[in-house]
């Protein structure tokens, strides 16, 4: 195929965390490529997947949620955020409708507030860049209609968007339609990836994210964000399987019965239903060995920044 009959482009999914971005980027990949956890902030570093539509490919950057950084790794997240948002073709700020109308109804929850507020900087942020993006209404389906078209007029209103997209990322409504402007968007050139390749992380690194999905999953509560998951090892079998030997670091040394659970019990279904989707994603069978490490200060060592493509200095 020459260059001139097909297009390929960068579209960065933004906004603040939790607002469907992974499952935005996983609906219109058609696979599961981000990781998706009702934990905010879990995308830690831009995921790029890949999706075709006719003889166009977009390259989804699933960037980390924009939020007001406290520590070191924050600040790393939301600079990768706005650097992702830089470099692409089209931006998608995604918002959750129905948490903004609560806020806006005098009926929002604390997280909900703040959701809002990373909203506003993610908005302010296109207003100094001066780029236009395409709004994403996202869980439609929590709301009433006549509310919806006033929140999209109001945030309409403030300059920064070329189209509103009303979409529920979970249930798949719009997605069609959004994924139909995003390829109509994309430059003429090339494809950057293979045509039946999803997302361009390496192997090692989707499969501790997949690990520290089911951590967050399983522990939400008890285990914020004291978690890192490292693939150390990765071998090939004789009969096409592979081993994957993987290391939970997390911050103190109370953390560890929560993580191995009674008698081994949470640690067990960790790794059980890692493997599961690991073998999903990579078409054979997986042997997964778990092993849990204290490591106080993760979260300020340089190695755990750029295995995963953050800024140390940020």
């Amino acid at each position: 195929m020459s260059g001139n009959q097909t297009r390929a482009g960068f579209a960065a999914v933004i906004g603040a965390p939790n607002a469907g971005k992974s499952t935005l980027v996983n609906a219109l990949v058609g696979e599961k490529v981000s990781i998706v956890t009702q934990k905010v902030q879990t995308t830690r570093f831009p995921i790029r997947g890949v999706a075709m539509h006719g003889t166009t490919q977009i390259v989804l950057v699933d960037t980390p949620g924009v939020f007001a950084p406290r520590r070191r790794l924050d600040r790393a997240m939301v600079r990768a955020a706005w650097i992702g948002a830089q470099d692409a073709d089209v931006v998608v700020h995604v918002i959750d409708a129905a948490s903004r109308a609560d806020v806006e109804d005098g009926q929002g929850k604390a997280g909900q507030k703040r959701s809002v507020e990373d909203d506003d900087r993610v908005i302010e942020g296109l207003k100094a860049s001066g780029r236009k993006a395409i709004l994403a209404l996202n869980k439609v389906d929590l709301m009433r209609r006549d509310r919806l078209l006033a929140l999209s007029q109001d945030l309409f209103g403030t300059g920064v968007y070329s189209d509103v997209f009303m979409i529920s990322a979970e249930k798949g409504h719009g997605v069609a339609d959004l994924k139909a402007v995003l390829a109509d968007r994309m430059p003429d050139g090339p494809y950057f990836f293979p045509e039946d390749q999803s997302a361009d992380v390496p192997q090692r690194v989707m499969a501790a994210e997949i690990t520290r999905e089911k951590l967050y999953l399983r522990l939400h509560k008890e285990l914020p964000y004291a978690s890192h998951v490292e693939t150390e090892g990765w071998q090939v079998k004789k009969d096409g399987s592979v081993r994957i030997d993987q290391i939970i670091y997390i911050e103190r040394e109370t953390q560890k019965p929560i993580v191995l659970g009674k008698g081994g019990a949470t640690i067990k279904k960790i790794g059980e239903l890692a493997r599961a989707d690991m073998e999903d994603l990579f078409g054979c069978k997986v042997h997964l060995f778990l092993q849990v490490q204290v490591k106080p200060n993760w979260a300020e060592r340089s190695e755990h920044y750029t295995s995963i493509g953050l800024d140390f200095n940020s």
